[in-house]
């Protein structure tokens, strides 16, 4: 009897290993690239099913919906992880960084409530698909990449794709682009521990700012208007972005070592 309970256990504990392993070869499976890969039909038919998924859970704008149906995200994602490129989910770009997840993009458009001949910053360039999606909904885009392989590749893609109303310049979004403030809106796709003051300043009176603010791991999505000079703050969505680099890292060390 207690011979074979041991078996019983050993075979137990065989099978939870054995199916440990499949469920991580399956996960694997679907992260490695297809063996061929989709067309460019396929991937309009994908597109329109991202564009009905957003609208369930809640983006409204229907200028913004447009835009995304509109732009070949796969077009902004490295090749292995293309096939993966209409899952509702940030993917690998390189570098460390991440192009952000189709519903915090449409998310984040919708809460600038953009106009057409509305002037736009955006702080964290990335692969340039929400640059993209920006350019569809505003008459100029300013974007700042501190990573110069990216930018590199996002101006590529960008003007391959025919945006000529996207400026892109390598720097540190910290301090924005004052030459060309102020601005109607700004959108910042990085987290910084605390709002970067040179953003509020270049902020247009009426102006809208998303940004997300907080710790690697603990972070809010806020939506702030600039009204008579002060800045209304309303935290919208929990979110994780790649923290802001620059002058914010500098700032967050400062301020640890005064804490300490």
């Amino acid at each position: 009897m207690c011979s074979m309970d041991a078996n019983l256990q050993k075979g137990w504990v065989v099978g939870v290993v054995v199916l440990g392993c499949v469920l991580m070869l399956l996960f694997f499976q679907k992260l490695s690239p297809h063996k061929s890969q989709p067309t460019e039909e396929d991937y309009e038919k994908a597109r329109e099913r991202l564009v009905e998924h957003l609208r369930k859970q809640g983006i409204k704008d229907e200028a913004v919906l447009k835009a995304m149906l509109k732009v070949p995200r796969h077009i902004f994602v490295p090749e292995e992880y293309r096939h993966l490129s209409y899952e509702d989910m940030a993917l690998p770009i390189g570098e460390g960084q991440t192009i952000s997840q189709p519903y915090v993009v449409a998310f984040m458009t919708q809460a600038l409530e953009l106009k057409p001949t509305d002037k736009v910053l955006e702080i964290g360039t990335g692969s340039g698909y929400q640059a993209a999606i920006l350019a569809e909904l505003a008459k100029e885009v300013y974007t700042i990449e501190i990573i110069p392989t990216l930018a590199k590749r996002a101006k590529e893609t960008l003007e391959k794709l025919g945006y000529k109303n996207v400026k892109i310049k390598v720097g540190d979004g910290y301090f924005g682009w004052k030459e060309h403030s102020p601005f109607d809106a700004i959108i910042v796709t990085c987290a910084p521990e605390e709002i970067p003051q040179p953003l509020i300043e270049q902020l247009k009176e009426g102006g809208r700012m998303v940004i997300p603010v907080g710790k690697r791991y603990v972070q809010q999505l806020y939506v702030l208007r600039k009204e008579e000079g002060k800045l209304i703050k309303r935290a919208v969505l929990d979110v994780l972005f790649v923290p802001m680099l620059g002058e914010a890292q500098k700032r967050k060390g400062e301020n640890s070592q005064q804490r300490e």
